[in-house]
């Protein structure tokens, strides 16, 4: 039996299966939900977190994946400009019936659906990164070139 959260373990399996059997998902004593949290738990830098936030594309109502740094803000006039498509707020709800995650614990992989995916190219300049891992406590360590792997992301400025 798992001694993993729900969605912690659904990434743990999904690493596994992706041919990532080394990554272990991570349980925190404390909330990693923010990137500070996260990163004051595991003790990097706020920029090593692999921050993710769901935007709804206003013409689809799609989800947009954007991976950032913890320590960028996003442009969303910028990145608007780069999909084509204005960005609407997802709320607690349209987070969880698409990707399957809650706010704070939605992983880079995983999601009910596909969905576009944007990679901050401030990540790149670290060996490794953390992003979570499908729970608010959960995180895992990966490097920024596996996480474009995984994502399938497109690399860009975000801020």
């Amino acid at each position: 039996m798992s001694l993993l959260k729900e969605g912690a373990q659904r990434i743990q399996d999904l690493l596994h299966d992706m041919g990532y059997a080394r990554h272990t998902v991570i349980e925190l004593p404390d909330s990693a939900r923010t990137a500070k949290e996260a990163a004051d738990a595991i003790g990097c830098e706020v920029a090593e977190i692999a921050k993710s936030i769901i935007f709804r594309l206003k013409s689809t109502d799609q989800p947009l994946l954007v991976v950032a740094s913890g320590t960028n803000r996003v442009n969303e006039k910028q990145i608007a400009s780069y999909v084509q498509d204005e960005l609407g707020k997802a709320d607690a709800d349209f987070v969880r019936e698409r990707t399957g995650f809650v706010i704070g614990g939605v992983a880079p992989i995983g999601h009910r659906e596909k969905m576009i995916t944007i990679i901050d190219e401030d990540l790149l300049q670290f060996q490794t990164i953390w992003a979570a891992a499908g729970h608010p406590k959960a995180v895992f360590r990966l490097t920024p070139g596996e996480l474009v792997a995984m994502t399938k992301g497109q690399v860009v400025s975000v801020k």
